[in-house]
């Protein structure tokens, strides 16, 4: 696909007349301190938002040619630039407009909650029927099938292909899509027909790329409440009966004689819980008949767990959105050793639901995986343990404890668990008890700001069997605002010894990596800094700045456009599905600024970049943070997007503050 970016004569004449202007422009601002927060850029690339977009829109006019001034004329007509005279406002009491300030103060902090969501299915009105793409025949539905079963009706109304080539045939030999997908003129003979490579078939053929996946039947039985969980059942036996011990004694039934013999000292350290049964000693609590295996009398011991090696790691943090399959291959490619799934409800997990076990799913590249679970009672939190443990291949499993959103705080997840030693206690040991796998866990450094207690924390997670804690140094009042605590993260790597303790906030660099290595972490978990420039992780292994090109990144975006039409599809839902995970990448991604524009190296993840142009058309696109032109980018790779296609960034920039 002719994407029109490169050079020609004109468009470095129309450049170099907009850095000269921009120049000028901006000469009186530079010779000024550099405005606080704000990344140091060379002068000459510095400019002004008015020139950056006028840049950005004549150029992008100039490779749509007539089509692209037609649509914009048609755009001026609906959103006029003339000035209208402001509506009339009335007037607010004094309090009334405290109340607005306050509000205008909190509106970039967090999420866009009120954005609208356009499902990809929305976006075909009309599909071809499974049983025409598979070739089972007839449709079992008949008549009352909604979708359509004559191939040149359905073809007159489909959108037109977005390429030539497709990466699926290209790829395995074959396109389980069909006359669906939307590169179908690559496989697609003149009689509607679908082509396939016999040896490319045959090399993938019995291979399991993606693994995790929800069957059908542990569906059905997930949704009647079918499954058996005995491990927990075992484990939650040993927490009802120590809360009937505990009901006993507040209420004198249970006889002190034998304790009041002993020293009143003593007491104290009399333990009322019930042991768990994990000693080779204690008797199966089932009566077995015929021939005993070592299973049914032998518990695992901890030390008998799968182990993991987590020392100097580099860890891919589990991004809510933006961490999908397809963005953590792209990172598997650039280094990074340790990946582990987006949050998962546990609650939805044990209800079936799809889209959560979704989550769950791992590549075959991913060689050190874990998943990360979010919940807030022993009882479910140990029951979807032991459904990973079963039904699904991880090499550990982690306790998501420094989630800050209210939807999960206020339930007494994510970081409430912090505040709830008792429950967070019983939900690590239920957990450690029906895994083969290390139990790991994420915390902040507190729910208040002023308040740290995650050194408390960790300490007893100790003794509870946690195998690994990573701290990200802020607390949930933080949120992402103000530097990580750093120094804070050093004293609790000390207290957690011999535990390996991952240290997380604000890299961005390989020098930021190596400061946080400096403060004793057994490794360092990398977020943002990920989304930013995935090749971060190249950069901190071979300790060198590296200074990507426009056109390098387009091949990054290429290729998680690829594995995200492999991941979600190539028919029109997979690819306005891709299309959507990709702009929520790209509204982290535009923060980069390129190694050879910076005044000082390296660049800060809390500052924000100023207007500037790159060095070519294509990098001062990808310097946009207008969703308009995030678009822009999407079409270069995915073709033009829907008549009825919108868009707005799940979060919102408020890391500079």
């Amino acid at each position: 696909m002719h994407i029109g970016y490169h050079k020609s004569k004109n468009r470095e004449r129309v450049f170099d007349q907009m850095m000269e202007a921009s120049a000028e422009d901006a000469t009186e601002t530079a010779t000024q301190v550099a405005v606080k927060g704000e990344a140091a850029i060379k002068q000459e690339f510095i400019t002004t938002k008015d020139a950056f977009h006028g840049f950005l829109d004549s150029e992008w006019q100039g490779s749509k040619g007539e089509k692209a001034t037609e649509n914009e004329t048609l755009q001026e007509k609906k959103d006029p630039l003339v000035d209208e005279p402001e509506s009339k406002k009335p007037k607010l009491d004094p309090e009334d407009v405290k109340k607005t300030e306050k509000q205008d103060k909190k509106r970039f902090r967090g999420r866009n909650k009120s954005r609208p969501h356009i499902k990809p299915t929305t976006y075909e009105e009309k599909r071809l029927c499974l049983s025409v793409i598979q070739k089972n025949g007839e449709c079992k539905f008949g008549e009352k099938c909604i979708f359509y079963h004559d191939v040149a009706e359905y073809l007159a109304n489909k959108p037109a292909d977005i390429g030539e080539r497709c990466y699926l045939y290209d790829t395995f030999g074959k396109c389980e899509y069909g006359l669906a997908c939307r590169f179908a003129k690559a496989h697609t003979t003149a009689d509607f027909k679908t082509m396939e490579k016999a040896e490319l078939v045959e090399a993938y053929e019995g291979r399991t790329l993606v693994k995790n996946s929800l069957s059908k039947d542990l569906q059905y039985r997930l949704r009647k409440r079918s499954v058996i969980f005995k491990k927990s059942e075992e484990y939650l036996k040993t927490l009802s009966n120590n809360k009937d011990k505990k009901e006993q004694q507040e209420n004198g039934d249970v006889c002190t004689a034998e304790v009041s013999a002993e020293p009143k000292e003593e007491i104290q350290h009399v333990s009322t819980e019930e042991p768990l049964p994990t000693c080779p000693d204690i008797q199966p609590p089932v009566k077995t008949v015929g021939p005993l295996t070592d299973a049914d009398v032998i518990k695992l011991r901890p030390c008998e767990k799968k182990k993991v090696d987590f020392q100097d790691k580099l860890y891919l943090a589990p991004l809510t959105t933006c961490g999908n399959l397809p963005f953590r291959r792209v990172c598997k490619r650039f280094g990074a050793d340790i990946t582990c799934g987006e949050m998962a409800m546990c609650t939805n997990l044990l209800q079936g639901h799809q889209s959560e076990w979704a989550l769950l799913k791992r590549h075959e590249s991913e060689d050190l995986f874990g998943v990360q679970v979010e919940g807030c009672f022993p009882d479910t939190m140990t029951r979807c343990a032991e459904l990973i443990s079963n039904y699904a291949d991880v090499n550990f499993v982690d306790i998501n404890s420094g989630c800050p959103i209210d939807l999960v705080y206020k339930k007494g997840g994510g970081c409430g668990l912090m505040t709830r030693t008792r429950k967070f206690e019983q939900i690590i040991k239920g957990m450690n008890y029906v895994l083969d796998v290390p139990l790991t866990v994420k915390i902040r450094t507190g729910v208040q700001e002023k308040s740290s207690i995650a050194h408390k924390l960790i300490g007893e997670m100790k003794n509870w069997g946690v195998s690994m804690v990573t701290l990200h140094g802020r607390s949930r009042e933080q949120r992402y605002t103000k530097l990580a605590d750093w120094d804070y993260i050093s004293t609790c790597a000390k207290l957690a010894n011999p535990v390996p303790l991952f240290g997380n906030g604000d890299i961005l660099s390989y020098e930021d990596a190596v400061k946080a290595k400096e403060t004793g972490v057994s490794g360092v978990m990398i977020a943002r800094g990920a989304l930013i420039k995935p090749w971060i992780f190249t950069e901190i292994k071979e300790s060198r700045h590296w200074d990507v090109s426009s056109s390098e990144r387009l091949d990054i975006l290429r290729d998680f456009t690829n594995f995200g039409l492999e991941h979600w599809g190539s028919d029109t839902r997979g690819v306005e599905k891709t299309r959507n995970f990709l702009l929520e990448w790209l509204s982290f991604m535009c923060r980069y600024i390129p190694v050879g524009l910076l005044e000082r190296v390296p660049q800060k993840i809390n500052e924000r970049p100023p207007y500037y142009m790159g060095r070519n058309f294509l990098e001062s696109l990808m310097a946009s943070q207008n969703v308009d032109d995030w678009i822009r980018i999407s079409e270069m790779l995915l073709g033009p997007v829907p008549k009825n296609f919108n868009f707005l960034p799940k979060h919102k920039a408020n890391s500079y503050k």
